[in-house]
């Protein structure tokens, strides 16, 4: 079966990069217009919009290093963590990366974002699609798949915010 332009590396590439950009830039606008009675409110288990910031800036870092060891053909380290929707790891970047003014934490989920793409753009679109033998569970671990995951992760929470966003102030 004949490889399309759309599945070509190069564009596979071109289109997940595009897409962590875009959800990641609306996802913070939205955290950032939140009025000042909501940005202490909890909305999301026990998270509050910083609290779900640090978690995006975190997995922006682990993602990061997980491209390195996919492609050295090694299982990304965050996996010891694996427990129920990550539940562990998570608390554990919302400690390290949870900052107390919401700016700040908008800023750096805007600055790890930026410096994930950047290392991103130096890998080879041959090496982001690469199948390198990485299988946790049985699952194929590509750089392209933990990027999709993480695009439709921040799809989500982009919805949560704005569904929290819409819900009227209690006094």
């Amino acid at each position: 079966m004949p490889v399309t332009a759309k599945d070509a590396p190069e564009n596979k590439k071109k289109e997940v990069l595009q897409a962590l950009r875009e959800v990641r830039e609306k996802l913070l606008a939205a955290a950032a217009a939140l009025p000042s009675e909501k940005q202490e409110g909890v909305f999301l288990g026990v998270w509050g919009v910083k609290e779900l910031l640090a978690h995006l800036a975190g997995w922006d870092y682990a993602n990061r290093e997980a491209a390195e060891a996919v492609l050295a053909e090694r299982l990304p380290a965050f996996y010891v963590h694996y427990d129920k929707d990550w539940k562990t790891y998570n608390a554990l970047l919302v400690a390290q990366y949870r900052r107390e003014d919401l700016h700040e934490q908008v800023a750096l989920a805007r600055q790890s974002h930026q410096e994930l793409v950047a290392h991103l753009e130096k890998i080879s679109p041959g090496d982001f699609v690469k199948d390198t033998g990485v299988r946790f569970h049985g699952w194929r671990v590509t750089i392209e798949r933990l990027l999709r995951a993480e695009i439709s992760d921040e799809e989500k929470h982009y919805e949560q915010i704005g569904a929290y966003a819409a819900l009227p102030l209690i006094p």
